[in-house]
């Protein structure tokens, strides 16, 4: 027996810890194996510490072990023994059968699950510029949070979510999405899966019938099948979801009426009220899939159809995934007042909540407007896919739009005076004549490009990306530059030429964008 255990502990695996635990592991593995049979005594402390080279206290400690865990049995003034039986483990089999699943079980596994590409990949969807996240700005917010809010965060937090991030969810929809709910009614959640998931669970029976967009976002068709719906496709056209009669009467219906997914087309506003009025008529449910609402090539993003509902039949859902980065793992569901309840019960059975941190985190990103001016920054998220109120097209330097505006030979048009990128423009300027004429006129002239000063002024730096344009009277008056006479003969007024005023209006010329 004193052979078998110093060729069992010299023979395990030095990984697997201390001297105690190596000893404790060689133990088990004698019992297990049949080496150490029941009620068989073993060396006592002093004797195994020699054979083994150890000293007597880790023998000591492995046998304290060992007997707390079932194993052994000490008895005072007789030594140690074992104190359990254990049968002989048949040899693997050569081939694993697989484990029995209830059906439900069945169903998740026969879906094949949802997973995300966890590296840039082409044409992935859902992928964010991660280059473009304000990275330092995110460390000094939580840094900021740990250091006023450090103990409380630590804690246990809300099932519904951290109060100040439902409030600034609920602020932030009802003012770009036009989404009507207060923070009552907001859920935090780890992600729209978890979401569907949890809406599955709480309002559908085996059997009851499910309205998918056709082509759809297989996730929440995956949520759908493993509680046991019945699917029923539905055709996509220019409109978005074309409900036919023949169809059979919904428990449910999934839309991404603002963008479906993966065909862009836009739910038109006839078909949402169609909806809406057959939900009621039926007692369905409808799920709003929000899941891009902040990127976008041109314009405003089509209203929420959830603020066109007056019955209380729409469940909103966003997440934090695309606009901020995945590994956030924060989701948000917006429900009616009735279902708030049951939602945070069933909360508490997953996952209980989401980290506190990350959460008071999100909340200051979006308290302070960042978030905001991440979704209003041009190209900001996705170099391909400006964000909201984004341009398509890329800014070129000042001087270069200026020169390309102005015909060749003539004068400075009176629409390009005051196009001022990045910048505020303070103060009138009547018909584009004045200082700002007199910038256009004679001081962005051919050799400008040369000119450091007045490539600055112009809104230029020496790399040829657009500037803030700040106090461009200054820098003209350091350059040297004579102002040349304005449109009509006049020159600009002496004031102009001496002050360093910020004019706040263009000229009437200019686009709107610019004022």
């Amino acid at each position: 027996m004193r052979h078998t255990l110093i060729t069992l502990f010299q023979q395990s695996p030095q990984a697997i810890g201390t001297l105690r635990d190596r000893l404790c592991a060689a133990l088990r593995q004698a019992i297990h194996h049949g080496a150490l049979s029941v009620g068989q005594r073993l060396p006592s402390s002093r004797v195994l510490a020699g054979d083994l080279n150890l000293s007597r206290v880790t023998v000591e400690a492995a046998y304290g072990q060992l007997e707390a865990e079932g194993y052994l049995q000490r008895r005072v003034g007789q030594g140690t023994f074992v104190a359990i039986r254990i049968a002989k483990s048949p040899p693997p089999a050569t081939r694993t059968a697989m484990p029995r699943l209830s059906l439900r079980g069945q169903q998740i596994v026969h879906t094949g699950g949802c997973r995300d590409p966890q590296h840039p990949q082409a044409f992935a969807a859902g992928s964010p510029d991660l280059r473009a996240f304000p990275l330092a700005l995110w460390k000094q917010l939580t840094a900021q949070r740990l250091r006023l809010q450090g103990e409380s965060l630590l804690r246990y937090g809300d099932p519904q979510g951290y109060l100040p991030l439902r409030e600034a969810i609920a602020a932030h929809v009802n003012q770009t999405r036009g989404v009507v709910c207060d923070a009552s009614q907001v859920i935090v959640l780890t992600s729209s899966q978890q979401a569907l998931q949890m809406i599955a669970t709480l309002l559908l029976d085996s059997g009851d019938s499910v309205w998918m967009e056709e082509p759809g976002y297989a996730g929440a068709r995956n949520a759908f099948i493993s509680a046991g719906a019945a699917l029923t496709p539905v055709a996509v056209d220019g409109d978005g979801l074309q409900a036919e009669p023949s169809l059979p009467d919904p428990r449910l219906i999934y839309l991404t009426p603002s963008h479906q997914y993966p065909t862009g087309a836009a739910l038109s506003l006839a078909r949402r009220l169609a909806l809406l009025a057959q939900a009621e008529r039926q007692q369905a449910w409808i799920i709003e899939d929000d899941y891009d609402s902040e990127f976008h090539y041109d314009g405003l993003p089509i209203p929420a159809m959830q603020g066109l509902d007056r019955h209380g039949r729409v469940l909103y859902l966003g997440t934090f995934s695309k606009s901020l980065f995945p590994s956030l793992r924060l989701a948000y569901l917006i429900v009616p007042p009735a279902l708030v309840a049951p939602f945070v019960t069933a909360r508490t059975v997953y996952d209980g909540h989401s980290a506190q941190l990350m959460q008071a985190v999100t909340a200051e990103f979006i308290r302070q407007g960042h978030f905001a001016a991440r979704c209003a920054a041009d190209g900001s998220a996705r170099k391909a896919e400006p964000l909201r109120h984004g341009r398509s097209r890329r800014r070129r330097p000042a001087a270069q739009r200026l020169a390309a505006a102005r015909p060749r030979g003539g004068a400075q048009p009176a629409g390009v005076a005051a196009r001022r990128p990045y910048a505020r423009v303070n103060g009138a300027i009547p018909n584009g004549s004045g200082p700002a004429r007199w910038l256009a006129a004679g001081f962005f002239g051919p050799d400008a490009g040369r000119d450091p000063q007045r490539r600055r002024a112009a809104g230029a730096d020496r790399r040829g990306l657009a500037l803030p344009r700040r106090d461009a009277g200054r820098l003209i008056a350091r350059s040297g530059a004579s102002p040349p006479p304005a449109a009509g003969g006049r020159s600009p007024p002496a004031s102009a030429r001496r002050s360093n005023h910020r004019w706040r209006s263009a000229p009437s010329g200019c686009p709107a964008h610019c004022r």
